[in-house]
Parts: structure tokens; C-alpha cells; sequence
């Protein structure tokens, strides 16, 4: 964890607007078997993009996060208080007429624990400009948005909102695309458009190839750095890329882990940069605790932190193969 202290006096808070869901994670080995039972290990779990961000940079040291989230009336008591564990003092919307979205996340243990998603974002779709005030902006240093918010109506007004209101007051933005597949529904040109007065762009490896069509994670993660001042590419296994200006961007090695499961391993990349970032690491250094937080969250299950700050004695290493 990066220990750099911030400036005294100065704001150091971590304001995250986005999506707060459920999780029902099913572990299954290999190839799902077409009409009839694949056995799984099944567990429901809080999550959500936004959310495992908040929790993430918490864990990470930042002692001032907040998260606006939208939820339905069933669920939200087990969220709040999942949120409040996490060290994240959260603001949930309750929506009348929508249940919490929930995610079914399919982890493959026989394919380095790949995941894929069927997403129902429920509530969190009915975020709009009308639950966010300014003043949510008191005390805060940074704002993240997750990119879910771009994939509704009220979400894409939502995110216009915030976003003037922290130009306003000199607060960088940061925004996680969130998914290719949505992404590539919505058109990635009209995605990167939704993105204007944004500061630090923090991609995966696909959606930086769909936003840019181009198929060399480096040129890739170059080009969006024409258009934002910072494009902090995470590449899974593959460490990330801390891209400015259009140049060739630095490389930063991953931490090699066993995975268990990969859901909210680039929520942990993205709270921990976060959370670096407002300690006084520059990019580099906070890409570096954003893959230690990733190989954190892949070798264990879920998109949420652990309830205490790891030592990097606690990484599990990978088996060695020789034998």
C-alpha cells in the first residue's frame, strides 16, 4: 500500500457515483452442460463496479470515500451495511418501482477463472441528475463515475451533472468504461463523446481495442491519451499501461497470483490507483498498487476487499510448475 502522506488541510476524499448490485457468483469447471446440472460452487455477494471501487480504496487507505448508488427497497439494509464494513460511507437511493440489479457471474476455474456476465441492472439504471448535489463534492478531491451510468438514459444525464459540477470546482474525474459488451452495443464513438471534461480514463485491455479499433494494447491505450490526459489500461495478468499525450506508454508488471475468480479484479485495480493517487503516488506507482490490488482480488472469491489492508507476504504466489 502506498504510505506517502497528502498535503495537510488539503481535501482527500474519494467521491464514487455508480452501480451497487448483487452478485450471484457460480464457480464451475469447464464447459456448462447444455439442458441438464453442472455442478458450481454458488454464493451471493454484494457488488457492482462502483461499489467494489469504493470498497477497494478504503481498503487501500483512503480514509474518506463516499459512493452514490441506487438500490431497490429489498436489499438495501444488507448493502448499506456491506458498505459500511467496507470503510465507505454510502448514499443509496431507493428506487419505488425497481429491485437492486443483480449479476450472474459464471467463473470458468478451468480458464484462469474468467468470468463472463449476465447483467440485470435493475435500479442502478434509475440513477439520474435529481439524486446528485454539488455539495456531495464538499471535501473531495477526486470523483470516479462508473461507465454502467453511460448505459441509460438517466445514467449518460447523471454523469453530465457531475461532471460540470466537479469541473466547477477543480475536482479531476476519473471513469472506468465498465464493459465492452455495452460499450459495443451503445458505439464506442458516441461512448468516448459521453466522456467530455474527462481527466483520467482507466480501461481494460478489450475495451481500449473497441474504443480505438486498433488491435495493439499499446497503440491502443496511446490514441485515447490524445483525448484524456491520463489512459491507465489494465491488462489483466498482463500488468497495465500508463499512457499521456499520445506517446508510447509505461508498462507496469502484474503480480503473479493463482486466480480464483477474476470478478471485480479491475474495480480493485481502479480503487487502489484511486486510493494511491490521493496519497501523492504518481500514475506509475499507483498503476503498481492497482495490480497488487487486482492480484488480491483474483485469488479470492467475489469483487470486494478482505476486511484488512494486505502485507505483500500475503499474496498467494503461483504453484511452481517445474514439479
Amino acid at each position: 500500500m502506498f504510505k506517502k502522506a497528502a498535503a495537510g488541510g488539503a481535501p482527500k476524499g474519494l467521491l464514487v457515483v455508480g452501480d451497487v448490485v448483487t452478485d450471484v457468483v457460480a464457480r464451475h469447471r469447464g464447459a456448462l452442460a447444455r439442458g441438464t446440472d453442472t455442478a458450481a460452487e454458488v454464493r451471493m455477494l454484494p457488488g457492482g463496479a462502483g461499489a467494489n471501487a469504493a470498497c477497494w480504496a478504503a481498503y487501500w487507505g483512503c480514509a474518506d470515500v463516499r459512493l452514490l448508488g441506487c438500490v431497490g427497497a429489498e436489499s438495501v439494509d444488507w448493502h448499506r451495511q456491506a458498505l459500511r464494513s467496507a470503510g465507505v460511507a454510502a448514499r443509496l437511493v431507493v428506487d419505488p418501482e425497481a429491485s437492486t440489479g443483480t449479476v450472474i457471474c459464471l467463473v470458468d476455474v478451468a480458464d484462469g477463472a474468467e468470468r463472463t456476465f449476465l447483467t440485470d441492472s435493475g435500479a442502478s439504471l434509475r440513477l439520474s441528475p435529481t439524486d446528485f448535489s454539488p455539495s456531495l463534492l464538499d471535501g473531495i478531491a477526486r470523483l470516479h463515475l462508473s461507465g454502467y451510468l453511460l448505459f441509460s438514459d438517466p445514467g449518460r444525464a447523471l454523469v453530465r451533472t457531475a461532471v460540470a459540477a466537479a469541473r466547477a470546482r477543480e475536482v479531476p474525474v476519473s471513469v472506468d468504461p465498465a464493459s465492452a459488451g455495452f460499450i459495443r452495443e451503445l458505439g464506442a464513438a458516441r461512448f468516448l463523446a459521453l466522456l467530455d471534461g474527462v481527466d483520467v480514463l482507466l480501461p481494460s485491455r478489450d475495451e481500449a481495442q473497441l474504443l480505438t479499433g486498433l488491435p495493439d494494447a499499446g497503440e491502443a491505450a496511446a490514441r485515447l491519451s490524445r483525448a484524456f490526459p491520463l489512459v491507465v489500461a489494465k491488462q489483466g495478468a498482463g500488468g497495465a499501461l500508463v499512457a499521456r499525450n499520445g506517446s508510447l506508454p509505461t508498462q507496469v508488471s502484474a503480480v503473479a497470483v493463482q486466480p480464483q475468480d477474476s470478478t471485480g479484479a479491475g474495480d480493485a485495480f481502479t480503487g487502489a490507483f484511486l486510493a494511491s493517487l490521493l496519497a501523492g503516488a504518481d500514475p506509475e506507482e499507483a498503476a503498481a498498487e492497482g495490480c497488487r490490488a487486482g492480484a488480491q482480488a483474483v485469488a479470492r472469491l467475489g469483487g470486494r476487499p478482505p476486511r484488512r489492508a494486505p502485507s505483500p507476504s500475503e499474496l498467494p504466489e503461483v504453484p511452481d510448475r517445474a514439479g
